[in-house]
């Protein structure tokens, strides 16, 4: 039962990216924009650069695209729940002025629209939503008499709505910028016709599939800004300290092709679902 448990779970778990950073405080923090650490010099950021936002930076997945934008001289505004916590991350200011990180919880959207303010004149090239809760809780695996109401709710701020918060602060800072793109991170598990076909993730699917909705109907209004929104499953990663699992690939590797993806999205890919590993548009 042990191997044919652990086999589904891979299975499972391979329509599911391990993202970086989970943000689990409530929404409508009164704190004051004094109160919110910010790591770095924003004066530092490179008018000649291309600028990227990213969420949910100091590990996993964030962390390698902060790396792999270090390598390419962005300038990177990257934020984090817990920037003091942060080491990995705030390390790469010692040799890279170009990287700021901010203080953010994505349900602090208090916060949000105050790092909206702070930014308003920087153009942003590339708004990555990469923050998200993933099911590593213990009624991720329950039917719907064990669903867990609090992490249910907690799931669809941070998975759902946060991202659009996110792209409705930013998106006169995107559409001043060249390359005008906004990349949001989902997952097969949302997918009706991709997700697993059992009664398990109620939360976490849920909140990615409305997730895709939310960006699918953000990209009609896009299209007007010329602005590309798309959304990219990053595969599965092993992200989770202490844990790597056979079938999964390293933040190096998905980062590396999203990125080849990212690279090159046109208006054409404006509202899809596309796959880490060449783009391919994946099914609702």
């Amino acid at each position: 039962m042990r191997l044919k448990f652990a086999a589904l779970l891979a299975g499972v778990m391979l329509t599911m990216p391990a993202v970086a950073a989970m943000e689990q405080q409530p929404a409508g923090s009164a704190a004051s924009a004094a109160s919110y650490v910010t790591v770095g010099d924003p004066s530092k950021l490179s008018p000649a650069a291309t600028t990227v936002l990213i969420t949910g930076a100091n590990r996993g997945i964030g962390l390698e695209f902060v790396n792999q934008f270090v390598d390419r001289g962005y300038n990177i505004i990257a934020t984090a729940r817990n920037p003091d916590e942060a080491a990995e991350l705030t390390a790469l200011m010692a040799d890279y002025p170009q990287l700021v990180v901010e203080e953010l919880d994505v349900t602090d959207f208090e916060r949000i629209d105050l790092l909206g303010t702070k930014y308003a004149t920087q153009p942003i090239d590339m708004l990555i939503s990469n923050a998200a809760i993933t099911p590593r809780y213990k009624s991720a695996f329950q039917r719907v008499d064990g669903v867990d109401w609090d992490m249910a709710r907690r799931s669809w701020e941070v998975n759902a709505l946060a991202p659009l918060k996110l792209a409705q602060t930013f998106m006169d800072s995107v559409a001043a910028s060249e390359q005008k793109k906004i990349v949001v991170l989902t997952s097969k598990a949302g997918s009706f016709e991709l997700g697993p076909k059992m009664p398990m993730f109620y939360s976490y699917r849920s909140s990615k599939a409305a997730l895709n909705m939310n960006i699918y109907t953000l990209s009609f209004e896009t299209a007007k800004r010329d602005v590309i929104v798309s959304l990219i499953s990053p595969g599965q990663v092993n992200t989770t300290p202490g844990m790597k699992m056979k079938v999964a690939i390293e933040p190096e590797e998905s980062v590396t092709k999203m990125l080849r993806v990212i690279d090159r999205l046109t208006m054409e890919q404006n509202g899809l679902f596309l796959d880490y590993e060449d783009g391919r548009v994946l099914g609702w």
